[in-house]
């Protein structure tokens, strides 16, 4: 009669072996995975610090004209290379002015191509449109400028900027969004043409983001009698939350740090915008006109530009964070 278990050190040798190799790929999984796990974290590491190494030699490089002009550089609107007389206002204002209307022009676009190809576009169609949204985020940043320039500009004064300056121009309280040269540049100028550059990126990633969302979710919800606005309202935008947020700033940072189409459109004035019409400049595109240049504190007062573009990129992402993070806490109470 065979017992069904043998006594402790009974094994035979090809049980012993067994157990032997059985430890042996133990031992090579777990050092598999400890290698795995350092290997992601140097890479992490690297970004970090290479993140940590920008921003350390931008503040150092830029160190002459914050210890010359202190906290007021940052509001002071003066901008006098001859003197030597520099303030960062005009493009800041110009920066986040330019992307904050960018990003107003673009997200309910981009929202409504996403909702377009992920609910009611017709399936012969919904291949070949995502693509060509996506070849449009493969478009140079020059080829944006130029066309904004040569294409964009006249017709926007023409058809747009003139009559709006006639109807609205006048009115109280309003008025004055709409003074200044119709050039066809400015300010709403370089906004628009911003708006066509970030909405490639933020209608592909939406539609990406919604086409995440389980189907039976959906299919619930319509079986509730809900209509596809309700759907997408009570069901896709909770559940892609973060990934739509993500793509809205995703865009906000090109916008912020866009050069080459910004420059040709925005007027390249250093002096504060009064209205939507006025020129104005960018700290990227100021970076870009004058840098070549530049020189002693001048060429420091640029460094000190891309210092704040850092920093405002960072705050702004940092807002979204803390937005999502406030989201998902109220979601769970």
């Amino acid at each position: 009669m065979t017992t069904l278990n043998s006594a402790p050190g009974s094994e035979t040798p090809a049980q012993d072996q067994k157990n032997q190799n059985v430890a042996a790929i133990a031992r090579r999984q777990r050092w598999q995975d400890a290698l795995f796990h350092r290997g992601t974290q140097l890479f992490s590491l690297l970004v970090l610090a290479a993140l940590a190494g920008i921003l350390v030699s931008l503040f150092i490089s830029a160190w002459p004209t914050f210890k010359t002009f202190g906290v007021q550089f940052l509001w002071t609107v003066e901008w006098d290379v001859v003197n030597e007389q520099f303030g960062a206002a005009i493009a800041i204002v110009g920066t986040v002015l330019s992307a904050g209307i960018a990003l107003l022009l673009a997200v309910p676009l981009a929202f409504g191509i996403a909702l377009f190809l992920t609910e009611n576009c017709p399936a012969w169609l919904r291949r070949p449109l995502g693509t060509a949204i996506e070849l449009l985020a493969a478009v140079p940043s020059i080829i944006y400028g130029m066309f904004g320039l040569f294409v964009f500009a006249p017709l926007f004064a023409d058809y747009v900027q003139m009559p709006l300056q006639q109807v609205l121009g006048g009115m109280p309280l309003v008025g004055w969004l709409f003074g200044g040269a119709v050039n066809g540049m400015g300010i709403l100028a370089a906004a628009i043409v911003l708006a066509f550059m970030i909405l490639p990126y933020i209608a592909a990633v939406m539609r990406d983001v919604f086409e995440i969302v389980p189907p039976i979710l959906r299919e619930s919800a319509y079986g509730l009698g809900c209509t596809t606005w309700e759907v997408v309202r009570k069901v896709v935008l909770p559940y892609t939350q973060k990934g739509v947020i993500g793509g809205i700033m995703l865009g906000l940072g090109r916008a912020l740090g866009e050069t080459m189409a910004v420059t040709f459109v925005i007027g390249n004035a250093n002096r504060m915008p009064s209205s939507l019409f006025s020129s104005g400049t960018s700290i990227a595109s100021t970076l870009a006109n004058e840098f070549g240049e530049a020189a002693d504190l001048h060429l420091t007062t640029l460094f000190a530009l891309g210092f704040l573009l850092f920093v405002i990129t960072f705050v702004v992402l940092a807002l979204a964070k803390i937005m999502i993070i406030r989201a998902e806490r109220a979601k769970g109470t």
